[in-house]
């Protein structure tokens, strides 16, 4: 096993202590989110009893290939508990998520849920949100030109997401302009901004939302918890 898959592994577990049997647990997208959903297989391999609401369609095929019954968020209706990475956390616990482009199921399920618990590595701790340089934004793709040139306006500088040559398309069949920006003194105001664009579904900005987030430091985990 790699230092890195072992890390992963390493925070997977621990985060596994905030999960009670007979619960709805949300499944969030990324490599840190895949290794907790693989220990969680496990886990219900072993005779745990939980249902999961899953962030993505590759999330939803990885939870039906390891066991997990899963649900569709009007099934489960209220959600105890998600588990999930970020690509940025400030020391307020405020995200920027969104590289794996699932930002808007994310948030969704999030919203839905009583308790959201974040995992990541030392690096993704920042003094600022913003100094990783980049806040994902998804949007209608009739609307994109639109966007373009109001985020610009904004002080962003859109980028679309592509892949394999063509638009990246996320699971709800929309595009991601992937913002070039600098840090950001006020996430609150930024984002209603942003929402305000017409077109606009979605940022990267998670705000107020995280309870904990389990950060991995070498071979220890930290637990950061909002006060």
């Amino acid at each position: 096993m790699s230092g890195e898959a072992e890390a992963l592994r390493g925070i997977a577990v621990r985060a596994l202590e905030y999960v009670r049997p007979d619960t709805v647990v949300g499944l969030g997208t990324g490599r840190a989110a895949t290794a907790f959903v693989r220990e969680l297989g496990a886990r219900v391999k072993d005779g745990l009893r939980v249902r999961g609401v899953p962030t993505s369609d590759s999330t939803a095929a990885l939870a039906r290939e390891l066991g997990i019954e899963l649900l569709t968020l009007e099934e489960a209706g209220e959600i105890d508990v998600t588990f999930d990475g970020a690509d940025e956390v400030s020391p307020a616990l405020d995200l920027i998520k969104g590289y794996g482009g699932a930002l808007v199921r994310e948030k969704i399920v999030a919203a839905s849920s009583d308790r959201l618990v974040i995992l990541v590595g030392d690096e993704k701790i920042v003094a600022s949100l913003g100094e990783r340089g980049k806040l994902p934004v998804e949007v209608v793709p009739f609307g994109r030109a639109l966007c373009e040139r109001e985020l610009r306006g904004l002080g962003c500088e859109p980028v679309l997401r592509q892949q394999d040559g063509s638009p990246y398309v996320t699971d709800n069949h929309n595009y991601i302009l992937d913002c070039r920006i600098g840090t950001i003194d006020d996430p609150v105001g930024f984002e209603r901004r942003i929402l305000a664009i017409p077109g606009v579904l979605g940022t990267g900005l998670f705000v107020g939302m995280a309870d904990v987030v389990l950060v991995q430091e070498g071979r220890q985990v930290r637990a950061m918890e909002r006060t």
